[in-house]
């Protein structure tokens, strides 16, 4: 990415906000003509700058779900162990999003629930249950700054 000028990221900003923006407006935007805004783009398609294009799912209305941001940290870092918890977050569906970190937890793991009592019952069915853990820090998210942009805004 250090080889992008200023339009590029302008590009890429533009795409974030909305990439089913059509090339005519894009270009607009930017101040190209609809095939170098093309041009630009398909070479950041190419090059892997642009890995791709995805859809934001409502999973029920956001104003009723807290997302739960979870740092695990593992007894031991083996592979044997890594390999393990990896498998089990992998058969729960209710874990969204697993990382493997560095820094002070070995995962961040989120998860979406509609209330604490719900939140206790993943805690204790699966997170508690999960191979090699020796720490569970959660932390329930406020809001999702990004998830909540209005239109319009940049």
């Amino acid at each position: 990415m250090s080889g992008l000028d200023a339009i590029d990221r302008n590009i890429l900003r533009l795409l974030r906000l909305d990439a089913r923006m059509s090339n005519a407006r894009l270009a607009a935007e930017i101040g190209l003509s609809p095939s170098a805004c093309l041009r630009r783009i398909k070479i950041m398609e190419k090059s892997g700058v642009i890995r791709g294009y995805t859809a934001l799912v409502d999973t029920g209305n956001a104003d009723e779900t807290i997302a739960v941001i979870i740092n695990i940290t593992l007894e031991r870092q083996t592979e044997d162990h890594l390999d393990r918890f990896e498998a089990a977050v992998r058969r729960h569906p209710e874990i969204r999003e697993c990382f493997l970190m560095t820094g002070g937890s070995d995962y961040l793991l989120r998860v979406e629930v509609a209330n604490a009592g719900e939140f206790e019952r993943i805690h204790k069915e699966i997170l508690s249950t999960l191979p090699g853990v020796l720490r569970i820090h959660s932390s329930f998210s406020i809001r999702n700054v990004l998830a909540t942009r209005t239109r319009g805004r940049r």
